[in-house]
């Protein structure tokens, strides 16, 4: 079962890369691997929260697979909880928070994920650091994008 957990100060505030991340439906724009996406619903929860449903397609050499997560968004919070509803996973959730400090802000993520499909299991075992460094390079890459190079 793999897992990453990181956290990255970025020369951003909290609030700009909340924003970034939580723009689920960008995410086939510069997410590697991620072919599609589809917000299916959105429900407006306590403290100005909000509830998606989404499907996103993820397309890795051969294999094409669809699934679906409730992210659950915490603006107030600057905190974003994504969890499993269907697709070709065991399990998968992943939690992000950003945390404003002097000249920027933390980020910190959390992922936990396992594929049903043995094959895939496979690949991603061999490539999981490598692809975890490459989404995160994209994250940030996309923030040099929406907000400009900030020292």
């Amino acid at each position: 079962m793999p897992t990453h957990s990181e956290t990255r100060f970025m020369p951003y505030s909290a609030a700009e890369m909340y924003a970034l991340v939580a723009d689920v439906g960008s995410y086939p724009k510069f997410l590697p691997w991620n072919s599609a996406a589809r917000i299916r619903t959105r429900t407006p929860i306590a403290n100005g929260g909000e509830v998606m449903e989404a499907d996103l397609v993820i397309s890795f050499k051969v294999f094409r697979e669809r699934f679906a997560s409730r992210v659950t968004l915490w603006p107030a919070e600057h905190k974003i909880d994504t969890e499993y509803l269907d697709g070709p996973f065991k399990h998968m959730r992943s939690n992000w928070a950003f945390s404003d400090v002097p000249g920027g802000c933390d980020v910190t993520f959390f992922v936990d994920f396992e594929f049903r499909n043995a094959i895939l299991q496979g690949i991603i075992g061999v490539v999981f650091n490598d692809a975890m460094q490459r989404v995160v390079r994209a994250f940030e890459r996309r923030a040099v994008e929406l907000y400009g190079r900030r020292a």
